[in-house]
């Protein structure tokens, strides 16, 4: 069953990236199931490499300040949560428990570090995008940067 043109206008044709906030907290429970419908969504061999750290502080969001670029720097620091994708290099070692019909799906990683990065850093890119479409599911603006 196809979803209705106002969710498809939510997630996408009326979706912008965000420059200003308004002046209100995101609950952990939010943020939970965020993270909860995120999670779900597929990745090449189940391999979610995707690592997120929500940040809410303003001390934690001081220790980003070195790594932003001057012009989002402000909108950094005034964002009720930040969120950093990162990923891990070594998502394969969880290979067994997420993609179990495949026990030599590990191995394959293992001989091979390129596939490891160009996994990794593909696979997290598309899970920051489903980050995005649940926050805007849930109602969050978002603005990415990279």
């Amino acid at each position: 069953m196809a979803i209705s043109n106002n969710c498809i206008d939510k997630l996408f044709r009326d979706a912008r990236t965000h420059n200003a906030w308004v002046d209100k907290t995101v609950s952990d429970e939010t943020l939970r199931e965020l993270y909860d419908a995120l999670k779900w969504a597929p990745t090449s061999a189940n391999a979610s490499p995707a690592r997120f750290v929500f940040i809410r502080t303003a001390k934690g969001k001081e220790r980003l300040r070195p790594s932003l670029a001057p012009s989002n720097v402000e909108k950094t620091m005034a964002a009720p949560v930040t969120v950093i994708v990162a990923y891990d290099l070594q998502f394969y070692e969880k290979l067994p428990k997420l993609f179990p019909h495949n026990p030599g799906m590990r191995s394959l990683f293992v001989a091979n570090p390129a596939l490891v990065e160009v996994t990794a850093r593909r696979n997290s890119s598309l899970q920051g995008a489903y980050l995005i479409l649940a926050a805007r599911a849930l109602g969050l603006d978002c603005g990415p940067m990279s």
